[in-house]
């Protein structure tokens, strides 16, 4: 797809987006003429270690927070070239990068969020103009500074004829409900792949449950879930955001303490089954009335995932491939976006979804 701009049609964005997985930079490089072009640059273990750290508090936090607020820019530097190379195209033809940097903190309740990044240095080390701290401003406005994603998808996916949800599943878990009159809502659903995440790579080793096998071979434990499910932000109603700030290894410790000892297997299979049920239930709550449901983001290599979601929902669901955006490239997409926006000086918030008090243009400048 194209980004909607009052730039020249020849100008060029490019979207660096990473999310609470904590595995990697996806980079999108898109022109107003639908050029597109993608890469993806994991994280190194010592960075995705350093950056897992800081979730919580520490020691000497300030100095390990800009050491890898450095190394992250690096490496959105690095897939910000592999771009350039791949589209054979100079610098000097991307009129800007959106950045979202890496979420470390997210407490609007306490009137800020955390994403690390060094702008400046990535300005330094690119050669282009970019965009970063898009968060920051809808929380001074009163808003939770998340989910940003609707109003792209909106403008990416929205119809004019049927009610469409788009389900981003990255580490957190959110939705879009993208009404055909136009009206937009959305918020975070809870966890994503975090939790199944953490939990295979305690016991496999592994960074994430591929296809959802081993979950599979558990059987979802009833009780386990009622437990999940008695999280109270489960009950809150939007505006609503979260992170791993509520949705960490010693929440679910908790839990676990509290259950009789149980097969490890099971306990991925029922959170496979939180996460599933976390979203079907918000969609048949706000959405009932929804045609179709599209999923981008890493959960939807998860098989098993994606059949539980089909299997509690009446209407189809099917990734967002289906309308033409592979899904591990929405949300990169969507920065390169908000940086469009941000260089016409248009909002780029919902305050029907974040709860800010009015539209906002999102963003701060570093030039080239």
């Amino acid at each position: 797809m194209s980004i909607a701009s009052e730039a020249p049609d020849n100008a060029f964005f490019i979207g660096l987006m990473s999310g609470t997985s904590l595995d990697g930079v996806d980079g999108i490089l898109t022109s107003l003429s639908g050029k597109q072009f993608a890469a993806y640059l994991p994280f190194p273990d010592d960075l995705k270690q350093a950056l897992m750290a800081l979730q919580a508090p520490g020691e000497n936090e300030i100095h390990r927070e800009a050491l890898a607020a450095n190394q992250v820019a690096q490496l959105y530097a690095a897939c910000v070239h592999a771009l350039l190379q791949q589209a054979g195209i100079p610098a000097s033809a991307v009129k800007a990068i959106g950045a979202h940097g890496q979420t470390i903190r997210h407490l609007p309740a306490s009137g800020y969020t955390r994403q690390i990044n060094n702008p400046a240095l990535l300005a330094e080390l690119t050669g282009i103009d970019v965009v970063a701290d898009f968060r920051s401003r809808d929380v001074a406005a009163g808003g939770q500074g998340a989910p940003l994603v609707p109003a792209f998808h909106q403008a990416c996916f929205g119809s004019v004829t049927e009610t469409r949800v788009v389900v981003n599943i990255g580490g957190i878990s959110n939705i879009s409900i993208l009404k055909a009159d136009g009206t937009v809502s959305g918020f975070d659903t809870g966890p994503g792949n975090m939790l199944m995440d953490g939990w295979i790579h305690q016991h496999l080793g592994r960074d994430f449950d591929e296809d959802g096998q081993w979950a599979a071979t558990g059987t979802v434990v009833p009780a386990l879930l009622a437990a999940f499910m008695a999280e109270p932000f489960l009950q809150l109603p939007p505006p609503k955001s979260t992170g791993r700030d509520l949705f960490h290894t010693q929440w679910l410790a908790n839990i676990l303490a509290s259950q009789p000892a149980l097969a490890p297997q099971d306990v991925q299979a029922t959170l496979t089954a939180f996460t599933a049920l976390c979203i079907s239930d918000a969609i048949s709550h706000y959405a009932a009335e929804t045609a179709a449901v599209y999923v981008c983001g890493g959960g939807v290599r998860n098989t098993q995932l994606m059949t539980l979601l089909q299997q509690a929902l009446p209407m189809p669901v099917s990734s967002t491939e289906t309308l033409g955006v592979a899904p591990g490239e929405v949300e990169a997409l969507a920065f390169a976006w908000l940086a469009a926006r941000f260089c016409d000086r248009l909002p780029g918030n919902l305050p029907a979804v974040t709860g800010a008090r009015g539209p906002r243009i999102l963003g701060a400048l570093y030039p080239a």
